[in-house]
């Protein structure tokens, strides 16, 4: 049961849930811009802790992930890397040149297919 668990324990189910709803949801993308397409969410909208958490996770063995959440996280941004390093970091990230990112408006609800994905 739920209340069994530690506070941390908790949290660190809902990253891996998270984490397998975003693989979830990229399995019905190209196959050639699945990977990616995780990686771009989680580096746009997780926040250096739960990366964080998420890659202490990972490095104890990545216990109920997806295959194609550990696929993708070697494009995900470690939280000590400098910012702008990774898949869909960067420029776009802060909605800078290129119109794109939230600050050009662009919907923060759908997620990023690469280009060409198509």
């Amino acid at each position: 049961m739920s209340h069994d668990k530690s506070a941390e324990q908790l949290v660190l189910d809902k990253l891996v849930r998270m984490a397998n709803q975003i693989a979830t949801f990229f399995m019905s993308q190209p196959e050639n811009v699945r990977a990616e397409g995780v990686a771009t969410h989680i580096n746009k909208f997780w926040e250096p802790r739960m990366r964080r958490q998420f890659f202490e996770h990972l490095d104890r063995g990545g216990a109920g992930l997806m295959p194609l959440v550990i696929e993708a996280s070697v494009l995900i941004r470690r939280p000590e890397a400098r910012a702008g390093s990774g898949v869909g970091v960067g420029e776009d990230a802060k909605g800078a040149p290129g119109g794109k990112g939230p600050g050009a408006g662009e919907s923060l609800s759908e997620p990023s297919i690469p280009e060409g994905a198509a």
